[in-house]
């Protein structure tokens, strides 16, 4: 086991590793910008080391001051969290380069996956179903012409690189077509530095459903069940958990095989995700692979009972799995909230700022993951959310009534945040039902816009 560990990262993950780190009797540094000089968490780490101002493309993302930081505190390992550098495969090969172990998979697997169009060979190769769409990238607006009149309309152009719903677009007829291919490249070589796009029948009204997976460097790979992602807004999560509702049993043992299938084939190692789009009828479709810890991991904490930023550490310092895929057993129903600092009434504009009042809830079935506290000032500077609210009862139903309870509990003043749509959210009888899609947010809470 290393001695000593640092996190380069912010927040609720960082505070998160330090944890973890805590348990498994690991020293741990962490790293910080002026943007987050004197935040509390920083206290909990037995240094921190400040690696430059507020914009992250100068702290949080520069690898040649994270690998410093590395050396000047002794650390032996790098873990990088979600978001950030966490799927950059440059990092984790420079991170070992320097002889610190990057917490996190083998670069060549990173490079398969990290690309949605060379994931989507891997899976292939490994007899996964795929959503019908170009062979590779499109390179020409004539040949996404050609394959959207053959697919028909509407269809998906998607960057090749990074994730998070940039270098997204629909396009739901010819005329909207190259427009949409213009937009999306151009979104993602700001967002990515990677200007390829490639093109996807859109699927409509799809549920998003996610296999949390898990590796180790002596060939063992177990998944521990899905998640459901389908309550999105402009493809960014709000609502995660598990069992996914109305997910047929014999689809759901399928699915989880597939990932399993999946990472064997890109030779994956450590905590990753593959995510899927289940269409009405219940099939499934793989459309990326998540190479890092998912903010949404608490879910599948609560119920499979397995740690996964401890197990993280233990597969990058070189230990087996110990346990196997019989081994982990589903208990329960887990459901997530994301509580970010904006404003739903206003379009979820963002709102920094000095958080006055911070009551949370807790009781019986409840976590909280964050940072934050009364008197904490959020930055402008980085992603808006302050919290992770988790509720794990043995049945959906009564996790639905507990996770109420705490929205209801939950106080924050200084700033905005998204508690009130999520009661909404909890209070809908749609959801309530589990009849939900990636388009719910937007059809059914959200006021039309003009």
């Amino acid at each position: 086991m290393f001695q000593k560990i640092l996190v380069a990262n912010r927040g609720e993950i960082a505070l998160r590793v330090i944890r973890a780190c805590r348990d498994l009797g690991v020293e741990v540094a962490v790293v910080y910008s002026e943007a987050d000089r004197g935040a509390p968490y920083l206290e909990l780490a037995d240094q921190a080391v400040c690696v430059g101002p507020p914009v992250a493309a100068e702290s949080y993302l520069k690898i040649p001051r994270l690998i410093a930081a590395a050396e000047k505190v002794g650390a032996q390992a790098i873990h990088p969290g979600y978001g950030f550098l966490s799927e950059n495969s440059r990092f984790a090969e420079q991170c070992r380069e320097s002889g610190i172990e990057f917490i996190g998979p083998p670069v060549a697997a990173m490079d398969k996956l990290g690309n949605k169009d060379k994931a989507k060979a891997v899976a292939k190769a490994a007899k996964v179903p795929t959503v019908p769409g170009s062979d590779g990238l499109v390179t020409s607006d004539d040949d996404a012409k050609r394959f959207a009149k053959a697919a028909g309309y509407p269809v998906l152009v998607k960057a090749a690189a990074g994730g998070g719903g940039r270098g997204m677009r629909v396009a739901r007829d010819e005329a909207a077509l190259v427009p949409a291919l213009t937009q999306a490249r151009a979104e993602a070589e700001a967002a990515f530095k990677d200007g390829g796009v490639f093109i996807e029948k859109y699927l409509d009204r799809p549920r998003h459903v996610e296999v949390q997976l898990l590796g180790d460097r002596h060939g063992n790979v177990v998944h521990l069940f899905e998640r459901d992602c389908s309550l999105q807004r402009r493809h960014q999560k709000l609502v995660e958990e598990s069992p996914s509702p109305h997910l047929p049993a014999k689809v759901r043992d399928r699915m989880c095989d597939a990932a399993v299938r999946l990472a064997k084939q890109a030779g994956y190692y450590s905590a990753g995700t593959c995510e899927f789009l289940v269409d009405r009828d219940d099939n499934f479709y793989f459309i990326e692979v998540n190479a890092r810890i998912q903010v949404e991991h608490p879910v599948t904490e609560l119920v499979t009972g397995v740690d996964l930023i401890r197990e993280q550490i233990r597969v990058a310092a070189g230990e087996k799995l110990r346990f196997s895929q019989r081994d982990i057993v589903h208990r329960g129903c887990a459901i997530e909230v994301r509580i970010n600092a904006e404003d739903p009434a206003h379009d979820f504009r963002p709102s920094p700022g000095t958080v006055t009042v911070w009551r949370p809830p807790g009781g019986p079935g409840v976590r909280l993951d964050s940072h934050v506290c009364a008197g904490y000032r959020v930055p402008p500077n980085y992603d808006s959310m302050v919290a992770k609210l988790i509720v794990h009862q043995p049945t959906r139903a009564e996790a639905l009534a507990v996770m109420r309870r705490a929205l209801r509990e939950f106080k924050v003043e200084g700033i905005h945040t998204t508690i009130p749509i999520h009661r909404r959210i909890f209070d809908t009888p749609a959801f309530v039902d589990g009849k939900v899609d990636t388009t719910f947010i937007e059809r059914e809470l959200m006021p039309p816009k003009g």
